[in-house]
C-alpha cells in the first residue's frame, strides 16, 4: 500500500477511562502514586543486585534484568496515561502510536521469555544443585538475556510489518488510554477482520503457551521435589509461590485481552490500568517480602547510601 492515504489520519484520539473530573483525580492520584512506586522499586532492585557482591548470582541476574523490563514496559504507557488526564483533548501521532505498539510487545514479549527463563533457573537451582554454576553460566545468563530481547523485538516488528501501511481515513477515536493492536488495528478503512484474527491469535497463543510452561513446570519442579523429602517440599513451595504470584499478575491480564470471547471496555480498561502500574510495583514487592536475602542486601545497600552522604 502506499502511503497517501494513511497520512489522512496524523492522530489518533484516546477516549480515556472517565468523563467525570472525579474519577479522573481519582486515576490521577492512584496512576502517580503506583507509577513512581513502581520506578523506585525496580530501580531499588537494580542498583540493589548490581552492587551488592553477595547477589552476584543467574537468580538475581535475571531478577534485575526483569525490574529493567518492568521499567520500560510501565513507562511506555503510564507517564502518557497520567499527562493525558490533565487535558481534555487526548491525542497520540501516528508515528507514537505505532512507537507505544512497539514497545509494548517487545518488552511483553521479553518480559514472557525471561519468566520461563526464570523458572529454568529455579528448576536447576532446586532438582539439579550440585550442577546449578555450570548450566546456569554466567555466559549461558547472558545469551539467554539477548535471546529474549532478540526474540521479543521479532515478535512485536512481526505484527507491526502487517499494520503499519493500513489506511487510516477516520474515524481516529481509541477507547483506550494507550495504543493496543487490537482496537488500532480496526480503525483502518479496510476490511481487517482475518488481520486482527491473526494479530490477536498470535498474542493470545504465545500468552497461553508461556503460562501453560512456566505453570508445568513449577508443577514438574514440585513432583520432583517430593520425591526427594517433605522438608525440600516445603523449601521449594516457599521459593516458588513468589514466581507463581508474579506470572499469574503477569499473564492473567494479557490471557484475558485476546482470549476471552466476551470483551468489556470497562473490564479490558481496568485491566489495562492494572498491567501498566500495578503488576510492574508488584513484582519487586512480591520478590522483596519473599526474599530475606534481597531484604538483607537492601538495608546494606541504604546504609551505605546513609553513610556516604554523611561524609559528603
Amino acid at each position: 500500500m502506499d502511503g497517501t492515504n494513511r497520512s489522512v489520519v496524523s492522530e489518533f484520539v484516546f477516549l480515556g477511562l472517565s468523563n467525570s473530573w472525579t474519577i479522573q483525580l481519582f486515576l490521577l492520584l492512584f496512576s502517580c502514586v503506583f507509577y513512581v512506586a513502581s520506578l523506585l522499586g525496580n530501580v531499588l532492585i537494580v542498583l540493589t543486585v548490581t552492587s551488592d557482591p553477595q547477589l552476584q548470582s543467574p537468580m538475581y541476574f535475571l531478577l534485575g534484568n526483569l525490574s529493567v523490563i518492568d521499567l520500560i514496559f510501565c513507562s511506555s504507557t503510564a507517564p502518557k496515561m497520567i499527562y493525558d488526564l490533565f487535558r481534555r483533548h487526548k491525542t497520540i501521532s501516528f508515528g507514537g502510536c505505532i512507537t507505544q505498539i512497539f514497545f509494548i510487545h517487545a518488552v511483553g514479549g521479553t518480559e514472557m521469555l525471561l519468566l520461563i527463563a526464570m523458572a529454568f533457573d529455579r528448576y536447576v537451582a532446586i532438582c539439579k544443585p550440585l550442577h546449578y554454576m555450570t548450566i546456569m553460566s554466567p555466559q549461558r545468563c547472558i545469551l539467554i538475556l539477548v535471546a529474549s530481547w532478540i526474540i521479543g523485538f521479532i515478535h512485536s516488528v512481526t505484527q507491526l510489518i502487517f499494520v503499519v501501511d493500513l489506511p487510516f481515513c477516520g474515524p481516529n477515536e481509541l477507547d483506550s488510554f494507550f495504543c493496543d493492536l487490537p482496537r488500532f488495528i480496526k480503525l483502518a478503512c479496510v476490511d481487517t477482520y482475518t488481520l486482527g484474527f491473526m494479530v490477536t491469535a498470535n498474542s493470545g497463543f504465545i500468552s497461553v503457551a508461556s503460562f501453560l510452561i512456566l505453570i508445568t513446570s513449577y508443577i514438574f519442579i514440585l513432583v520432583t521435589v517430593q520425591k526427594k523429602s517433605l522438608g525440600s517440599l516445603h523449601k521449594a513451595l516457599s521459593t516458588l509461590s513468589a514466581h507463581v504470584m508474579v506470572v499469574v499478575l503477569f499473564f492473567g491480564p494479557l490471557i484475558f485481552f485476546y482470549m476471552w470471547p466476551f470483551p468489556t471496555s470497562h473490564m479490558d480498561k481496568f485491566l489495562a490500568i492494572f498491567d501498566a502500574v500495578i503488576t510492574p510495583f508488584l513484582n519487586p514487592v512480591i520478590y522483596t517480602l519473599r526474599n530475606k536475602e534481597m531484604k538483607v542486601a537492601m538495608r546494606r545497600v541504604f546504609t551505605q547510601f546513609i553513610s556516604y552522604n554523611k561524609i559528603s
